[in-house]
This record gives C-alpha cells, sequence and structure tokens, in this order.
C-alpha cells in the first residue's frame, strides 16, 4: 500500500479513512501549485524553472495513482478557472490559454506523471532508495516527454530540445537524486524495514 492508504487503514471509520485521502488530494493539490509560485524565469526560453515536477512525483509515490491524478486533474481545473496557481510569468498567459502555451505540454502532463509514479509507489517502488529514484526518474521522463513533444509542434523538436530539455534535465535529475530519499526516510519513520532480498 502507499503511504496514504497506510495512514488511511489505520483510522476507526470508513468516514476517517475518506478524510484521510480527500485531505490528501486537496494538500497535494495546494502543494503543486505553491511549488509553481518558485519559478526562475530564463531570459532564452519561455519556460520556467520550477519546483512543482518534483512535488507531483514525491506526492504520487505517497498517494498512489488515483489520488495522484486526481490532485494535478484538481490542480489543472482550478488554473483553467483562473485561480493563480500557475507560475507567474509576463511571458505565459494566464487560465486555459496557459494549457495552449509553450508550457502546456508539462503541465498536461503532470496527470500522467503523477499516475506512473503512484502506481509504482503502489508497488513498493517508493520504500527504498533506489527504486524510489527509478520511480520519479521514470515520471520525470513523462514530463520532459510530454513538454518537449508540445513545444516541438510550436516551434520544432530542435528547437523544443534547446528551449524545453537541455537547460533543465541536469538540474531536474539532482533534484530527483535529493528528493527520492524522502519517501523512504518516511517509511523508516513509520516502522517500515524493507526486506533485503525485495528489489
Amino acid at each position: 500500500m502507499t503511504l496514504v492508504e497506510t495512514f488511511a487503514a489505520r483510522g476507526d471509520s470508513v468516514q476517517l479513512a475518506r478524510a484521510v485521502r480527500v485531505a490528501s488530494v486537496l494538500l497535494l493539490t495546494a502543494l503543486t501549485a505553491a511549488a509553481a509560485q518558485i519559478s526562475i524565469p530564463l531570459w532564452f526560453t519561455s519556460v520556467p524553472f520550477t519546483f512543482q515536477p518534483m512535488v507531483v512525483l514525491i506526492g504520487g509515490l505517497a498517494l498512489g495513482p488515483r489520488l495522484a491524478v486526481a490532485s494535478q486533474l484538481l490542480y489543472l481545473a482550478a488554473g483553467i478557472a483562473g485561480a493563480p496557481v500557475f507560475a507567474a510569468s509576463a511571458m505565459l498567459p494566464p487560465g486555459m490559454a496557459r494549457l495552449l502555451g509553450p508550457t502546456g505540454g508539462y503541465l498536461m502532463a503532470y496527470p500522467v506523471a503523477a499516475w506512473l509514479t503512484g502506481y509504482l509507489g503502489s508497488r513498493g517502488f517508493d520504500r527504498r532508495y533506489s527504486t524510489s529514484v527509478l520511480a520519479m526518474i521514470a515520471g520525470l521522463a513523462v514530463v520532459f516527454t510530454g513538454g518537449v513533444a508540445w513545444l516541438s509542434a510550436q516551434v520544432g523538436a530542435a528547437s523544443a530540445l534547446v528551449a524545453g530539455f537541455y537547460p533543465f534535465v541536469i538540474a531536474d535529475l539532482i533534484k530527483v537524486a535529493a528528493a527520492a530519499g524522502i519517501m523512504p526516510a518516511v517509511w523508516t519513520l513509520v516502522g517500515y524495514r524493507p526486506s533485503i532480498n525485495k528489489y
């Protein structure tokens, strides 16, 4: 089970378990929106540097596929409705138009990346550092694939790689290496001890 499902199962009632799941979805949505506000615009590209992908990936591991996808769909819905949840930018359009702009592919890839990392988390990939890294890299690959493919349709493949992949991939892999230890550490705190032969 995922971390959230483990906590939900410890409740004494169905209502409490449901409340834990709903609260986890809302929390991940809020954290994704908050991470968007920590954005660094780069002069040579319309794609800003943000911490959103790491929140999406860690959230996927913690919540599992169904709840993680729900959180990211809620995040996108809030942005489409006009809530200020997308990265602040003078270059990028607000609201629904953001999804049609140069960063739309990254945003639309978030639910898919959340599902993939959530699925791997539900299979126990979040319990050891090495497999947590693999799960997060898989999710990051989805984000980059969606983002660069969408950008390619607008500016061409070569320009899309220069604007939306090369400047970010090393930094994001470093962030994955640092963030991948979070879930195994949390599992250790709640009393999980990985089996030596499990992976």
